[in-house]
């Protein structure tokens, strides 16, 4: 069973970094991509980034490209979410995902329970 648990969230001022882990209970971790999508309130959840289970391919939405790095460690079975120059529009519950590429678009088969990253003025 694929269990994921993120931590690292927080309030932050715009402008500043905040960093996100996420820890996978499965040694199948190394076998999937890894992405982070995010959900605002009163907003559809979105994409943010992801990376291939290699860590030779990341990609970025365009809102965080620049600002966010994607990286993982199949060796601790853990990703992070490197995130600099925070604005307010980032606000929003982050979620850690394992999944797989379909048609081009990074797909999520298992979620984590989410981390609540807010970004003041």
């Amino acid at each position: 069973q694929v269990k994921l648990v993120e931590s690292g969230g927080g309030l932050v001022q715009a402008g500043g970094s905040l960093r996100l882990s996420c820890a996978c209970s499965a040694r199948a971790f190394s076998s999937y991509g890894m992405g982070w999508l995010r959900q605002a309130p009163g907003k559809e959840r979105e994409f943010v980034a992801a990376i291939t289970w290699s860590g030779s391919g990341t990609y970025y939405a365009d809102s965080v490209k620049g600002r966010f790095t994607i990286s993982r460690d199949n060796a601790k079975n853990t990703g992070l979410l490197q995130m600099n120059s925070l604005k307010p529009e980032d606000t929003a519950v982050y979620y850690c995902t394992l999944g797989r590429w379909s048609g081009g678009s990074y797909s999520p088969n298992y979620w984590g329970q989410g981390t609540q990253v807010t970004v003041s003025l």
